[in-house]
């Protein structure tokens, strides 16, 4: 997962660093650095974010030619 897709992923379920820091037990300090590319977090943080928004229904979408990026479930 990429800092901008975070981002993406907050944006399209709708929930801010707060939220999101809640869920997934994760300080908003480390989301927030994460986010703006000043922080690479452990790869269980990392893990920790990316499930807690996969189960608020986004998909991640790797590297594919045209670059990463996320969508929502249907």
């Amino acid at each position: 997962m990429t800092p901008e897709q975070c981002r993406a992923a907050r944006a399209i379920i709708g929930i801010s660093q707060d939220e999101l820091a809640a869920r997934s037990e994760v300080a908003k300090a480390t989301i927030a650095a994460f986010e703006l590319g000043q922080r690479q977090p452990y790869a269980r943080t990392l893990a920790a974010i990316r499930t807690t928004l996969e189960f608020a229904g986004v998909i991640f979408i790797e590297e594919n030619g045209d670059g990463p990026g996320v969508r929502l479930k249907k």
